[in-house]
Parts: structure tokens; C-alpha cells; sequence
């Protein structure tokens, strides 16, 4: 994958400029490329996984009455992360372009991975009552808000790594990461 990369890269370049960027500006541009890609990528496949169990999730953690009242709760709670997205964007954004990138990126999967544990670790409702659901609910509020701040700024990372010729080459496997987080998410939910 790494030959392709770099080949993609090269080919990137703009007519009248070098063929290919320097070996240390690729190795840059791979680095970044792969950090900002997995980042992105871990912080949708969350999402997606949280989506396929929202029914085991609703009965585990909103045992309420009716057939649908569980699953109605689970999915609420899933949207409450996109209710937290520009939030996200709006606060991470801010403070990725006063301390910078990567540290705005360490701060969304620190966030992302403190909601994901929250929800992986509490016990259910029969377990410990209300705080079931609230925890779950405390958790992708944190996922919601970490990826809405993570998008833009990977988006920025990934543009501000690219030379002037290649840009929307890089930003593009924001895109492929999202794409294959997705197709992971949903493979775990059919497996």
C-alpha cells in the first residue's frame, strides 16, 4: 500500500513541477495521511457499531414498556451524538487552530475513546438502575463531540500536509477512511 501511496503521490504533481515531492516530504505526507485516516476512521466506526446493536443496546439499557420503546431510547441516544457534533466543531475547532492540528487530534481520540469505554464498560440497568442509561447517554455525548471536532480538523491536517499540488489528494482519504470504517462497522454488526 505504501509503493501505491507514494506513487499516487508522484503522479499528483502539477505540470512544470517536479515529478515527485522529495522522499522526506512523501514520508511527511504518507504520516499524515495514515494518522489522520485511522483517527478518522476509528471515530466513525464507533458510530456505525453503536447504530447495529442499537436494539440489544435499548434492551440492555432502556427497559422500559412496549415492544419499541427500548429500541426508540437507544436510537435517541445515538442521535444525541450528531446533536454534539457542531459543538464539537465549533470548540475543537477553535482550539486546533490556536495549539494546532495534532494536538486538536490527540485531544478528539482521547474524548472519542474515554465515550467508547464509558459505554463498553457500564453495566446494565439490572445491574446499577438509572445510571445505566445515563452513562450510556454521557458516553456519546463525548463521541458526538469528539467527532464533530475531529473532522475538521483532520480535514485541515490532511490539507495543510499536502503540497499545493496535491491537496485534494490528501484530503480524499478522509473520505476512504470513513468508507472503510463504515463497511468495518458494519461487518462487526453482521458477524
Amino acid at each position: 500500500m505504501e509503493h501505491r501511496l507514494d506513487a499516487a503521490l508522484a503522479e499528483t504533481a502539477l505540470p512544470g513541477s517536479p515529478a515527485a515531492p522529495a522522499a522526506a516530504t512523501r514520508a511527511r505526507q504518507r504520516r499524515a495521511v495514515v494518522a489522520a485516516s485511522l483517527g478518522n476512521a476509528l471515530e466513525l466506526f464507533d458510530f456505525t457499531v453503536f447504530s447495529f446493536f442499537a436494539g440489544l443496546i435499548g434492551k440492555l439499557f432502556f427497559p422500559v414498556e412496549g415492544e419499541y420503546g427500548p429500541l426508540l431510547l437507544a436510537l435517541a441516544t445515538f442521535g444525541i451524538g450528531f446533536v454534539m457534533r457542531p459543538v464539537g466543531s465549533v470548540v475543537i475547532g477553535n482550539y486546533a487552530d490556536r495549539a494546532g492540528r495534532k494536538p486538536a487530534l490527540t485531544l478528539t481520540i482521547g474524548l472519542m475513546s474515554l465515550g467508547t469505554a464509558i459505554i463498553g464498560l457500564a453495566p446494565t440497568y439490572a445491574q446499577i438502575g438509572i445510571a445505566a442509561p445515563l452513562l450510556v447517554v454521557t458516553g456519546r455525548l463525548l463521541q458526538g463531540f469528539s467527532a464533530g471536532g475531529e473532522i475538521g480538523a483532520a480535514t485541515s491536517f490532511l490539507m495543510e500536509s499536502g503540497t499545493r499540488s496535491n491537496r485534494g489528494f490528501m484530503v480524499s482519504w478522509q473520505m476512504a477512511g470513513q468508507g472503510a470504517s463504515a463497511l468495518a462497522g458494519a461487518l462487526c454488526g453482521a458477524c
